[in-house]
């Protein structure tokens, strides 16, 4: 059970501004590059009359957690999103700076199971301001967060927690542009609870894996973001699918708003950019200059841990068996691909590997390449998290291509899918097979 934290959100804050600002502005972070005339890649609630127009956008996004908590626990909401700023004339192009804002209370949770549903509204004023030659304009915008609770069946009091963003602002426009004004621009919220716990919603205890089947998430996904010493007491929901205690990586050292790619290449196309090209960066925005600053003034020690890090190493042994990761390794206790026998980066000199004739052994069958085999991602109980694609592939019969050992000691098995011939045939046309663990696949025994 967690205890209260002065300011439970300062460790999920780093990660909710990096969804915040995803796609904020790309790189080349020009107003006239063709990335930057489309913008608000995620999360975006359009204004509700928009959506009645473009059913393809939304105007809300609906939240549902399963959670453990006595009444007395004090609940902690904050729907944040970026409110848009049109900035026109002068020398600077047309552009749509932001705001950030912020919806945060609690209450505790005793106060909403009776009430059924807690409604809190909100408006954030429009402005108009000229100031030498540069016009700032935003309009206002409305909306309202609704909270519900309720106990789940079953012995173990958990309650489902329910939380719905949505936009209220009134009129639109049939243009997306101008409608954007009265967007709620990379809506995302985050909850916290100072006494109890978040269960997490790819990974629930056995329990209550059919109380997290039963919640239904709208245009954001929860996972688990607390603090280390208490990991499940904060809950981010975010436009953004990510893993469980999700975490900006200690050696990225500056926003760079475009998560999609990687630090160093920004970094060092960043620096290729002409005097000119830069000069209307920073004319773009305040924080597309700060980008072209801070790779400007990166001195290159920062610049060098950028290329890569090895989180750890683990000894590997011969058989292809691996060890436990340890501490610091003594000279004779290096990974097998840390030697100088055999060149780990050339398959080619490692006479000791066929992925043609190799096999392994899974459930007392021996499967090599030839053998046919049911598909089962993420394992036979499904207790790994897989890519949503995986779903249409489970129970499917495919025939193992290749057999394969990496640095580390796995084994992975290229298959192709049985009931697509053609795309069976392309695969092995190009070498590019479906690969699964030995886990995952079941041998399909000869009648």
């Amino acid at each position: 059970m967690t205890t209260a934290l002065a300011d439970p959100f300062a460790a999920a804050r780093a990660v909710a501004d990096a969804v915040l600002y995803e796609g904020y502005v790309l790189y080349p972070y020009r107003a006239s590059s063709s990335k930057n005339r489309t913008r608000w890649q995620w999360g975006v609630l359009m204004p509700p009359a928009y959506v009645a127009d473009d059913p393809s956008e939304r105007s809300a996004h609906h939240l549902e957690v399963v959670i453990e908590a006595p009444d007395t626990a004090r609940l902690t909401i904050a729907v944040r999103f970026l409110h848009a700023i049109r900035r026109t004339g002068g020398d600077q192009p047309d552009w749509d700076e932001t705001v950030e804002r912020v919806v945060q209370f609690g209450l505790p949770i005793g106060e909403l199971r009776p009430a059924g549903v807690h409604p809190h509204p909100f408006v954030f004023a429009g402005d108009d301001q000229e100031q030498a030659g540069v016009r700032r304009c935003s309009q206002e915008l409305a909306g309202e967060v609704t909270l519900a609770v309720e106990e789940l069946p079953g012995p173990y009091g958990a309650l489902r927690l329910t939380v719905d963003v949505a936009n209220r602002t009134a009129g639109t426009g049939a243009d997306r542009d101008a409608a954007l004004a009265g967007a709620l621009v990379a809506a995302h919220t985050l909850c916290a609870v100072d006494s109890g716990r978040f269960l997490s919603m790819t990974e629930p205890p056995e329990w209550a894996r059919f109380l997290v089947e039963s919640c239904t998430n709208t245009g954001v996904w929860p996972v688990l973001a607390g603090p280390p010493e208490a990991p499940d007491s904060v809950v981010l929901a975010s436009p953004i699918i990510l893993e469980d205690n999700p975490a900006i990586a200690p050696e990225s050292p500056g926003d760079y708003y475009d998560a999609c790619e990687i630090d160093e290449i920004l970094t060092l196309r960043t620096m290729t950019l002409t005097d000119a090209e830069k000069a209307e960066a920073r004319a773009t925005d305040p924080r597309a200059a700060a980008v072209i600053d801070h790779a400007d003034n990166m001195p290159q020690e920062l610049l060098d841990r950028l290329h890569g890090t090895v989180r750890y190493l683990r000894q590997v042994t011969g058989d292809g068996t691996g060890l436990a990761p340890g501490g610091p390794a003594m000279e004779d206790e290096l990974p097998t691909f840390m030697t100088p026998q055999v060149p780990w980066w050339d398959p080619g000199a490692d006479a000791s590997v066929n992925p043609e004739t190799d096999a392994i052994e899974i459930d007392g069958v021996s499967v090599a390449r030839g053998s046919r085999v049911r598909l089962f991602p993420g394992g036979q109980g499904g207790a790994r998290r897989t890519d949503a694609q995986d779903l249409f592939l489970r129970g499917r019969v495919a025939t193992v291509e290749c057999v394969m050992f990496d640095v580390d000691g796995g084994r992975h098995l290229g298959v192709t899918l049985d009931d697509d011939v053609e795309l069976a045939e392309i695969s092995r046309m190009h070498g590019r097979y479906l690969y699964f663990d030995p886990d995952e696949l079941e041998p399909v025994r000869a009648p």
